[in-house]
């Protein structure tokens, strides 16, 4: 399915990276999932956890303008479960980022606690630049494993949209 308008175009890319991540991690072996990079978030497994957490926090502020809380007592996700969390969120970003006007805000407690309104528009930037940059770290992760990284580039999704 294409997309229809600019923004469509940018979550759905979003979506399609995270995807095309996730499925390329599931291939991994355990041990490969807790390799690292100094630089990293963390290993891929946990950075994968925090792409996920992020992106579902995300979307709860743009959808109901609240915080998403993941239960702390809850297990670790399952790639597979990461990748549903992910098509969820990525599908809910897609429909919902059109609707967002400029002056749509949201409060949230800032790097002090202090109460802040924050336009709607800052979150889904952040949800965009989040995601890519810790890819790009997994993606350094696979590298140094040897592993050929997943085609994340813009022109490689207009290919595949394309077919």
């Amino acid at each position: 399915m294409k997309p229809t308008d600019t923004l469509a175009t940018l979550f759905s890319h979003h979506l399609w990276a995270n995807l095309r991540l996730l499925e390329r991690c599931a291939e991994l072996t355990d041990e490969q999932l807790k390799a690292t990079v100094p630089g990293a978030y963390g290993s891929i497994y946990d950075t994968l956890q925090h792409i996920v957490k992020a992106e579902q926090s995300y979307f709860s502020r743009i959808s109901t303008g609240q915080l998403y809380n993941h239960p702390q007592d809850a297990p670790p996700m399952t790639i597979a479960e990461m990748i549903e969390a992910v098509r969820t969120t990525g599908t809910g970003l897609i429909e919902w980022a059109p609707q967002v006007q400029t002056n749509d805000t949201i409060t949230l407690n800032w790097k002090d606690d202090t109460p802040r309104e924050v336009p709607k528009a800052i979150i889904l930037t952040q949800a965009i630049y989040h995601a890519t940059e810790h890819r790009a770290q997994i993606m350094a992760i696979l590298t140094e494993l040897g592993i050929e990284s997943p085609d994340l580039q813009s022109w490689q999704y207009f290919d595949e949209l394309d077919q």
